[in-house]
């Protein structure tokens, strides 16, 4: 049976969503956050050495990376779900580019937004106005205005398929977007516009996302 690694408030839902709509069976280990840090819990490193989440397992193989593990799974259970779209074709270009956008180009710049929020919190006193001004200019001046600039694009993406990445419903790159999305309509308001919203609540209305949801609880995106 397959077994995910699942950390609290992570990308791992996305995942269970991808187990559930294929209707496989798996087993789900849930890690709590360090309440302190809300770093994973050490005991992560012993499943994977970088102690990051989701990881799968199946049989001997241990798989890290949500791009790695949505690949892994479509091609060997996939099939009776899933038709690859011919390569070279637009349809096969939409779904291999968002499915590798998602952590490579908008996922560091919420990461950073992230860490610059959180740094002038673990300052000494007498650091944190300093902190402070220099971490919402890099904010103002670079992150948020890249992160502007990206929820335009995915906005304009989604306009044009119908509040989707792709033309089926759900693809790996829906699937793999869909923690990217959210915590980017989470955190910046400016993001969340029609077709993002009208993307978010098709993900929520989905038998397969419901079903994460019943089982592990709802999405909690790291906060403030």
């Amino acid at each position: 049976m397959l077994k995910v690694h699942h950390l609290e408030q992570s990308r791992s839902h996305r995942v269970l969503w991808l187990l559930e709509w294929l209707e496989l069976e798996y087993e789900v280990v849930t890690y709590p956050r360090d309440a302190k840090t809300m770093l994973a819990p050490e005991s992560l490193r012993q499943v994977h050495p970088l102690g990051k989440s989701p990881v799968l397992e199946d049989g001997d193989l241990v798989i890290a990376e949500s791009g790695a593990i949505v690949d892994y799974v479509m091609a060997r259970y996939g099939e009776h779900r899933w038709v690859e779209p011919t390569v070279g074709s637009h349809e096969w270009l939409n779904q291999r580019y968002w499915l590798h956008y998602a952590e490579g180009s908008l996922m560091p710049l919420l990461v950073m937004t992230l860490v610059f929020r959180t740094v002038p919190k673990k300052m000494p006193w007498w650091l944190k106005p300093i902190a402070k001004g220099i971490c919402q200019g890099v904010q103002q001046q670079f992150l948020q205005p890249q992160i502007q600039r990206h929820g335009e694009f995915i906005e304009s993406h989604l306009a044009r398929f119908d509040g989707q990445f792709a033309a089926q419903w759900p693809t790996p790159a829906d699937i793999q977007m869909s923690f990217a999305v959210q915590a980017m309509a989470a955190r910046d308001s400016r993001s969340n516009a029609p077709s993002i919203r009208a993307f978010l609540q098709k993900v929520e209305a989905d038998p397969a996302w419901q079903r994460v949801v019943a089982r592990v609880g709802p999405l909690s995106l790291l906060g403030d």
